[in-house]
């Protein structure tokens, strides 16, 4: 039977009890008998027993008690006594603490390998969880050696290298990404984790733009390198289109701008050259005519105006993200210029209708505008709210700044004394106003105010229930 099991601690209060008994037992026979041979011997038994459940004092105690007992109760000559009474003691105490020093260890070493066993099982367990972890990742993970030569990759990484191929371990990575096998080979004496942007090559020789966080490590056989790889080259399309979609949005709104003011430029044209074709005398006048066809181009030009846009394309916008998004984007800045902001944003706010993107760009323009305009004030704070107006979302933008002397002129376009081209709010209005919402200022005693209203965005279920 294993020691651990006789060992065992439901054990300990059955044999403590036994081996007591047993001392008795033999004690008392050695007294009743007073055999020629002294029995004293069997008190090893006890001693054995109880020596892994004790502690060395206790069980030295119990080893003298039975080398003292086994003196006293035996038929052995007295002049000996000392003599034998040393001898048992030294016997007893060394039997037992020898035993206990054996169940101690094998104790120990049960404990220790009961240890390594729950780490071995708590290591498996991370291992198969990093496992799925990097097998259901939609990154490319793989993993390389010195020479370049990939070691493990996930689905994900084959899919994006080789695509239709049963793996890639033991190919080079320098057939994919180039740049990783010149970081591997550069870089074996010390360790580093970086991210790049380089050119990737699939098998089948098309080329993308990858993104790639890598780190090196060290292993017995040598360096390593691990990296997850993600190819931008949608979301680097999908940034041109939108930049460009952008640009003519903008164009737009700036040709609107511009035709406005040639209507207003032409409105004075024409009512003078209408004054003036009364007069017979330039009726025959080329110059005069030649004047009447450059107010008729003009006027073609005026036409350009900016309307708002039927067909734009509104999407649903969620508005809390989009604010935390800004949160992320104007702070640091604000931090720096020694200016606080307050956010008082009511929680769940509904989904609104507008294109994100140009959402985004008007809170820039206002919380920028307010920056400038707190430049030269002594206490600089903007407060940004939200809140449900009739069917309608409000996003205030309120400030300490110097404030507007002439509110009326503010969304007009081209205005004196603006930082650029004074286009910012009548652009901003403009993007608005195309989806649906609008930009109002709100006099303040102290500083100004923007509101920026949102419509609510409406779904199928929402109109048929109207």
């Amino acid at each position: 039977m294993e020691l651990s099991v006789i060992y065992s601690r439901r054990n300990r209060i059955p044999f403590i009890i036994a081996a007591a008994l047993l001392i008795v037992l033999i004690a008392t026979i050695d007294w009743l008998t007073k055999p020629y041979i002294s029995i004293g011997f069997l008190y090893l038994f006890p001693i054995m027993l109880i020596a892994g459940f004790l502690p060395r004092w206790q069980t030295t105690a119990v080893a003298l008690l039975c080398a003292v007992l086994q003196e006293v109760f035996s038929n052995l000559p007295s002049n000996e006594a000392i003599t034998r009474l040393v001898m048992a003691s030294a016997g007893f105490v060394g039997t037992g603490l020898f035993v206990s020093e054996i169940i101690r260890s094998r104790q120990i070493a049960l404990e220790h390998m009961e240890e390594i066993g729950t780490q071995n099982k708590l290591r498996q367990e991370a291992e198969e969880q990093l496992r799925i972890l990097v097998e259901s990742s939609p990154a490319a993970i793989v993993t390389i050696d010195a020479s370049g030569q990939i070691l493990l990759a996930n689905e994900a990484a084959k899919n994006l290298f080789a695509p239709g191929d049963r793996s890639i371990a033991g190919q080079s990575i320098a057939e994919f990404l180039p740049a990783l096998q010149s970081a591997v080979q550069t870089q074996r004496s010390r360790q580093f984790h970086t991210e790049l942007r380089c050119r990737g090559k699939r098998r089948n020789g098309e080329a993308f733009l990858a993104a790639v966080w890598f780190s090196t490590y060290s292993t017995s056989p040598g360096p390593r390198l691990a990296a997850i790889v993600v190819d931008l080259s949608e979301d680097l399309r999908d940034h041109e289109d939108l930049s460009l979609d952008y640009v003519l949005k903008n164009t737009k709104i700036l040709m609107g701008a511009v035709a406005h003011e040639i209507r207003n430029i032409c409105g004075a044209v024409f009512a003078v050259y209408k004054n003036l074709s009364r007069l017979s005398s330039l009726k025959d006048n080329e110059d005069f005519r030649a004047l009447g066809t450059l107010i008729g181009g003009l006027e073609k030009l005026s036409e350009m105006e900016l309307l708002p846009s039927r067909d734009h394309s509104s999407s649903s916008v969620e508005l809390t993200s989009l604010l935390d998004e800004l949160r992320v984007l104007i702070e640091p800045s604000y931090r720096e210029a020694g200016a606080g902001i307050v956010w008082r944003l009511q929680d769940d706010l509904p989904l609104v209708t507008g294109d994100r993107y140009g959402l985004q760009q008007v809170f820039l323009n206002l919380a920028r505008n307010s920056q400038h305009a707190m430049e030269s004030t002594e206490k600089k704070q903007l407060t940004i709210s939200s809140g449900l107006e009739s069917n309608s979302v409000v996003v205030r933008f309120a400030d300490t700044g110097t404030g507007i002397p002439s509110p009326h002129e503010l969304f007009k376009p081209f205005q004196r004394g603006a930082n650029a081209n004074g286009l910012g709010l009548y652009v901003s209005r403009a993007i608005l106003r195309s989806s649906g919402g609008d930009l109002q200022f709100e006099p303040r005693k102290e500083g100004c105010c923007f509101a920026v209203s949102l419509t609510r965005a409406r779904f199928k279920e929402d109109a048929a229930d109207e």
